[in-house]
């Protein structure tokens, strides 16, 4: 058992803790101000080989591995949720592409991608369904060479943007999972529509949207894997993508533990730095202790993909705990900074508000359970 990262790893980690903190921290509450995507970043981030990564050496990219993709997530969790998911959420929008697609569509798609800053999206959830992924309304009709889709999707994260959107529909409304397709839609695609979700409590920096496809037609050189094989994709693409999302709740928690244990030390009560109480102390240690937990769970099941191994169990502990934990740290982060704690001119707040998504997106921490259960009575 050896936990140590190799040179290439820890120069990557820098990598993406130096961008971090030059390129996100310093404009990270004037996006989430303005409810904007930060274009410059994702621009800057493919000049310095931290988008997409996972775009397999044969397509012409690097080809990380998971690990490699959830120490890039900590760093950008750090800085700020909202851009983080930007980032992470086109990585979830390439995997089923990786999952489902074979070597030649796997060029077509992502080729282009390691030319010029562009981003990937994934479309399951629905309107009135989310976590019941099997029960679509969005419709695949084949129509000689041509899927004709027809339907609304909503909450997807760079939604509309994305150069390629994985979309998600079914064949039969009463076929349940076996009739399920995922077809890779482009954005000018005729007939695809979107509208941009405003006012969202956090991760406002990213572009949260409904999508609308209205007769669009999809090639079905386009159908990633076979009938029946869209739910099996998606299971397989969401088993992998929630431990990126454990990474960024871990690198957000540390930011709560830092930003607390820098003011803890600055703020004086009776007479001497509120640090210096057992009370605070304590609070620290918490976010401590759930830091390096998670930190080692999300470790574990980024290690057991790289290792292709089973992974869906350790995955849903990953995402559940340490979204909780780092939403609980950033909780106690508010409560150590007291009244300035609740306003913006410190981060802290902006970090509560972000990470409570954190909680409900690549399947909420109830799904979690339910996946861990299920695995626990087999």
């Amino acid at each position: 058992m050896d936990f140590t990262l190799s040179d290439e790893q820890r120069q990557l980690q820098q990598l993406a803790r130096d961008f971090t903190r030059k390129e996100i921290i310093p404009i990270a509450a004037e996006y989430d101000q303005k409810e904007e995507l930060p274009w410059q970043v994702v621009e800057k981030a493919f000049e310095v080989g931290l988008l997409n990564v996972a775009i397999p050496e044969h397509a012409g990219g690097l080809g990380l591995g998971m690990l490699d993709e959830c120490l890039i997530g900590e760093e950008i969790g750090y800085g700020c949720m909202g851009i983080y998911t930007v980032l992470m959420a086109s990585e979830l929008g390439l995997t089923p592409i990786l999952v489902g697609g074979t070597e030649e569509q796997q060029k077509r798609f992502c080729q282009p991608m390691t030319e010029k800053a562009g981003l990937y999206a994934f479309a399951l959830s629905e309107p009135n369904n989310g976590s019941d992924a099997a029960a679509m309304h969005t419709m695949a009709v084949l129509d000689g060479d041509e899927w004709v889709l027809n339907g609304t999707k909503m909450w997807i994260s760079n939604g509309g943007m994305a150069e390629w959107t994985v979309v998600f529909a079914t064949t039969d409304r009463q076929g349940g999972h076996r009739a399920t397709v995922a077809l890779v839609v482009p954005k000018d695609a005729p007939g695809f529509t979107y509208n941009k979700i405003k006012h969202k409590m956090g991760q406002r920096a990213s572009l949260t949207s409904e999508l609308v496809f209205e007769n669009v037609r999809v090639p079905k050189e386009n159908q990633l894997g076979g009938l029946g094989d869209g739910f099996k994709i998606a299971m397989k693409t969401l088993d992998k993508t929630r431990i990126p999302v454990a990474a960024g709740s871990v690198g957000l928690a540390r930011r709560a533990m830092e930003e607390s244990i820098k003011y803890a030390k600055e703020r004086a009560a009776f007479g001497k730095p509120i640090a210096e109480f057992q009370a605070i102390q304590f609070k620290l240690a918490e976010m401590a202790m759930g830091i390096e937990t998670g930190r080692l769970m999300y470790q574990k099941a980024a290690w057991l993909v790289d290792q292709h191994q089973p992974h869906g169990f350790e995955s849903a502990i990953a995402k559940a705990y340490c979204s909780e934990m780092a939403f609980d740290a950033a909780n106690e982060a508010i409560q150590v900074h007291g009244g300035y704690g609740y306003v913006g001119e410190y981060p802290v707040e902006k970090l509560l508000r972000d990470v409570k998504l954190n909680q409900i997106y690549e399947g909420t921490n109830e799904i979690q359970r339910v996946v861990i259960s299920r695995n626990l009575l087999k």
